[in-house]
């Protein structure tokens, strides 16, 4: 292993959520389509024209949860910046975590907003605080809904482009490391992925193909990963995002095919007698709003329906943060400052600003 890549994998391993990917997945859990119409922001009620319009952000500070882990706090360091820039709102950020937020959510409508609710792992707080319409589901907090699966890394994809298919991994598995079985690098035992990843294998014929390689932890999983891609050796392995290893390194998701929910929780059973391919299943992970930001800042509710961050660009946010100096509060104002092309049609405004004409220009 390439020493340098120590101190790139310490970094690394605190910049992550959750702890323990691969939960069972709570079907209770009320996860609702986004809110449309006059409420939404997006067409704004009848008002008395002689009235001034409503302040974009309501009558009151915007409060913001900002949770312990690091893609929750930079996503709250982002829209705050971003309101306050797109929207001159007073913004407050308080500190928070999921069952707290939540409830305090469900109980006063403060936070106004958490970025970042994995509302699987506090189902019934969840579902208590959208029963009582305390609180609602602006939409998701990222553009992709699935946040784990397998991976090859981009130099094997280089020279086999069908590796990142279960029928690729099938057809050259045998050319990857001649002379041994390729390694298919897990999750540690006790983690629900050890059992899926086992289950999968099976459901798609891979099992004589591949050596199982189970970490004791995580660190060694990232080790084992980082010991590959420094040797150059074609690997397949399971892992999770938003996370900054996979953009320390550069790989490709491999297509397990659609989510089939009674596959999946058969693959999550170590007792599962007969599996079935299967992509991993979803995770709800939404943007929760007070209901009184719809009723006084539909602006700002409707600027949040529409503020889903691309996976890849909190992957690279997470890459610079574990580099020294790394800072939350540095990297969510960076994004501010240096990536509009992706949060100004957020706030529905051009992708790009409009170019200011010179003085002195015609006439």
């Amino acid at each position: 292993m390439t020493l340098r890549l120590l101190p790139l994998l310490a970094a690394a391993l605190v910049l992550v959520w959750p702890p323990v990917p691969a939960t069972a997945q709570n079907s209770s859990i009320q996860v609702l389509e986004a809110p449309a119409g006059p409420s939404s922001g997006e067409v704004l009620p009848a008002a008395d024209e002689a009235a001034p319009p409503p302040p974009p952000c309501g009558s009151r500070p915007i409060s913001i949860a900002r949770m312990q882990w690091p893609t929750a706090a930079l996503l709250a360091q982002i829209h705050a910046g971003i309101l306050d820039t797109a929207f001159g709102c007073e913004v407050h950020l308080q500190e928070g975590d999921l069952a707290a937020t939540g409830s305090s959510m469900g109980a006063t409508g403060q936070p106004a907003v958490a970025p970042e609710l994995w509302v699987a792992r506090i189902p019934e707080i969840w579902n208590a605080a959208i029963t009582a319409q305390k609180v609602r589901q602006a939409g998701p907090s990222y553009d992709e809904p699935v946040f784990e699966g397998w991976f090859v890394p981009d130099f094997a994809v280089a020279a086999w482009p069908d590796l990142i298919t279960v029928e690729g991994l099938k057809a050259h598995a045998a050319e990857l490391t001649p002379g041994r079985r390729p390694r298919f690098i897990s999750c540690p035992a006790d983690w629900a992925c050890s059992v899926i990843n086992r289950n999968l294998l099976r459901a798609n014929g891979l099992t004589a193909s591949f050596d199982v390689i189970v970490p004791a932890n995580r660190f060694e999983l990232d080790t084992l990963i980082a010991e590959a891609v420094g040797r150059q050796e074609p690997i397949v392995f399971y892992y999770w995002q938003p996370n900054a290893i996979l953009a320390q390194f550069g790989f490709k998701p491999v297509d397990l095919g659609a989510y089939d929910k009674e596959g999946f929780r058969c693959a999550g059973r170590p007792a599962c007698a007969a599996p079935v391919p299967t992509g991993f299943a979803p995770d709800p992970v939404v943007i929760a709003l007070s209901e009184w930001v719809y009723i006084e800042a539909p602006q700002v509710a409707s600027y949040f329906q529409r503020a889903r961050m691309p996976v890849a660009e909190m992957n690279a946010m997470l890459q610079a943060l574990g580099r020294a100096g790394g800072d939350r509060r540095g990297r969510g104002g960076n994004f501010v400052a240096t990536r509009g092309a992706v949060w100004r049609p957020w706030a529905g405004l051009p992708a790009e600003p409009a170019a200011v004409a010179p003085p002195g220009g015609d006439g």
